[in-house]
């Protein structure tokens, strides 16, 4: 149950994180307007909270093991939300980052 709520955790942390700075992207260089802009810094100031709620007590830890979930989030963002076309060197990096994570957070330790 704790895994799962970390997972959980660090899905909702890539969503307002990505979202976030997808937000200012399109308000910014898409020229959308300063409400799209405010509306990603809220969903990153509420990134920063949500990694707060991880069970591990580690700031280091979770912030690293985090990384992993960024980049394989940033593709599914981009393929979801932007139509992009990963190749096999993304999928496979992707993947690796995901090792990372689960070995980072899940290993056992003693």
């Amino acid at each position: 149950m704790v895994i799962a709520r970390s997972i959980v955790l660090f899905i909702v942390a890539a969503l307002f994180e990505i979202g976030g700075a997808w937000l200012v992207w399109q308000g910014w260089r898409e020229h959308r307007g300063l409400w799209w802009i405010a509306a990603g810094v809220i969903a990153l100031g509420l990134y920063g909270f949500v990694a707060t709620f991880q069970p591990d007590p580690n700031f280091g830890r979770i912030l690293a093991a985090y990384g992993g979930v960024f980049v394989a989030g940033s593709l599914a963002w981009g393929i979801i939300v932007d139509r992009f076309r990963p190749d096999r060197y993304d999928v496979l990096g992707a993947g690796i980052c995901l090792v990372g994570v689960a070995i980072i957070m899940y290993a056992p330790r003693s």
